[in-house]
């Protein structure tokens, strides 16, 4: 298990308890801390098997963490993510079936109103093949598949996913689910993580231009699948509409401003 971690002691021993917490053992649990500055490397140091600082970017971290691992499988799990208690048995056994990779069903939770328009959105997601992406894999299929692009900071779960599926990997998607902590959300605050994720954002579409036309358009085929959902829940609908707007600007405009430069 890689938890790559920056500044996560709100949500990070949730974390780290939920894969104590798992009906599998043994687990070999590494966080990577990327310098952070508040209690996340205390808690690292208490729960963790062992825990290294590396950066720059989530990248870095997950291979730098993969290649002192010892494990014969990864799973690579976001410092505000809780895993529900089969999810390793789960990953573990369909890699013993033959699975090279694994995708984990996300639900979003949190406070506030833009955290239900984030849950909303996510839950669409669930099943959807252009969205999710594996986050459990055998060494052997992570590292023959290159590990995750270190000049990526946006869309590198899909750009190795994609490499992976290329290479005719079998890929295998469990019942548990992962549940991703989203806390109190702000628009600007999202608006301001899709700016900074859209200044490299140029370079994964440059790696997969036919799927990144249906990922990131604003009006996903996900949304109509689940338009009876988004129906019975009108004004929330209305505030994820104009969530992904705000998202899809901000985007843009990183992406615009890094080719202008």
């Amino acid at each position: 298990m890689i938890v790559p971690t920056r500044n996560s002691g709100r949500t990070l021993e949730a974390c780290l308890q939920s894969v104590r917490a798992q009906t599998y053992t043994p687990i070999e649990l590494v966080v990577c801390d990327n310098s952070s500055t508040d209690g996340t490397s205390a808690i690292a140091e208490r729960l963790a098997d062992r825990t290294v600082v590396c950066g720059p970017e989530r990248s870095a971290q997950r291979n730098y963490a993969a290649s002192i691992a010892t494990a014969a499988a990864f799973l690579f799990v976001d410092s505000d993510m809780t895993l529900t208690p089969r999810v390793v048995a789960e990953c573990v056994g369909a890699a013993t079936e033959g699975a090279d990779a694994v995708v984990i069903p996300e639900a979003s939770f949190g406070d506030g109103f833009w955290a239900r328009c984030k849950a909303l959105e996510r839950s669409c997601y669930v099943g959807d093949a252009s969205i999710e992406a594996a986050r459990f894999f055998t060494r052997r299929t992570f590292e023959r598949a290159g590990r995750y692009d270190e000049t990526l900071v946006a869309g590198e779960d899909w750009d190795l996913h994609r490499r992976v599926v290329a290479r005719g990997a079998v890929v295998a998607r469990t019942s548990a689910h992962i549940w991703h902590d989203e806390g109190r959300l702000r628009l600007s605050q999202l608006a301001a993580k899709k700016y900074r994720y859209g200044q490299t954002l140029g370079a994964y579409i440059g790696k997969h231009p036919a799927v990144a036309r249906t990922q990131l358009r604003l009006i996903r085929p996900a949304f109509v699948r689940h338009r009876h959902r988004l129906a019975a829940h009108p004004l929330t609908t209305v505030g994820m509409i104009v969530m992904k707007t705000s998202e899809a600007a901000a985007g843009a405009a990183g992406l615009l401003a890094t080719k202008l430069r």
